[in-house]
């Protein structure tokens, strides 16, 4: 088999659309924490903590589902530890972020020897096992990680631009002095906004984790990071920074999928999707206004 065929197979095709998921949940949730106006860059460690909690879960219960709440619940935790350091105690963004990275990345591997006895991988879980006599396209379209995100980008979508919390949340990040002069309660806001996001991303971190049956260290693999350059590129709208997921998912598949189709290391091909990472943060640089302009108060505290 060519190069090509691989490229446009249906396995590779099915590894896309299953890569897309924890890179567009990471992606939803820093968009929700952001669009309020409180940067995120510990989306890398809150798919790595939720990761581990999802598979601890479910290897102690024997439930999926226990893990998936166990999941979401860790990732809303993360985001919520964030933003009581950043909008409530008023760290730096940036540290707090970075510092929560740094927690997930050596306590994932502390539980992990402390769990299992080994600080590389966990026992293997069964995961979900939906339509198991299906083949690979259809388990993958009608995965059930990813209608569930399908449904939460335009849940987000419409929230921000149809309800009153969106109203506010947006307030909240273009001018959070305006928003409490007319009544908005910009701390809790800003709270409420963070650990949801949270809650999406801690999603991802359980899809990745089931995706593999078991938890790997460091198995988040920059993908948080990647995520958070897709909110900025898609200028921070739920529906484009998905599709920029979808192309940064691309790319990761098809590293893969060539690794045995062509005489290139393994990692030069790793290195594409960080590659289309700068260089789509390049052109967005180059660009002037318009949609890829930052919510004019992200990183202010609220008074």
């Amino acid at each position: 088999m060519s190069a090509f065929d691989v490229i446009v197979s249906g396995t590779m095709i099915a590894q896309t659309v299953r890569m897309t998921i924890p890179y567009g949940c990471a992606a939803l949730g820093g968009v929700l924490s952001e669009r309020s106006g409180v940067v995120n860059i510990a989306l890398e460690g809150t798919l790595l903590a939720s990761a581990l909690a999802a598979v601890a879960a479910s290897h102690a219960t024997g439930s999926a589902l226990a893990g998936i709440v166990a999941g979401v619940l860790c990732g809303a935790t993360v985001g919520l530890v964030h933003a009581l350091l950043v909008v409530r105690g008023r760290i730096d963004a940036i540290v707090s972020g970075i510092a929560l990275n740094l927690v997930a990345a050596g306590g994932t591997r502390f539980l992990l020897r402390a769990l299992y006895g080994s600080s590389s991988n966990s026992p293997s879980i069964q995961g979900l096992r939906f339509g198991d006599g299906w083949g690979l396209l259809a388990r993958t379209v009608f995965d059930p990680f990813l209608l569930a995100t399908i449904a939460i980008v335009a849940a987000v979508a419409w929230m921000l631009r149809r309800t009153r919390f969106g109203l506010r949340l947006r307030a909240c990040g273009e001018d959070p002095a305006a928003a409490q002069a007319v009544g908005v309660r910009v701390v809790g806001m800003r709270t409420a906004a963070v650990a949801l996001g949270g809650a999406v991303t801690g999603l991802g971190g359980t899809a990745l984790a089931y995706d593999l049956h078991q938890f790997q260290a460091g198995m988040s693999g920059g993908r948080g990071f990647i995520a958070l350059a897709a909110v900025i590129v898609s200028g921070w709208r739920p529906w484009p920074a998905a599709l920029a997921c979808l192309a940064f998912a691309a790319l990761d598949a098809l590293q893969i999928v060539l690794q045995n189709q062509t005489k290139l290391p393994s990692q030069v091909l790793a290195m594409l999707p960080f590659v289309a990472t700068l260089v789509g943060l390049v052109l967005v640089s180059k660009r002037r206004g318009g949609v890829t302009r930052a919510p004019a108060g992200l990183g202010q505290h609220a008074d």
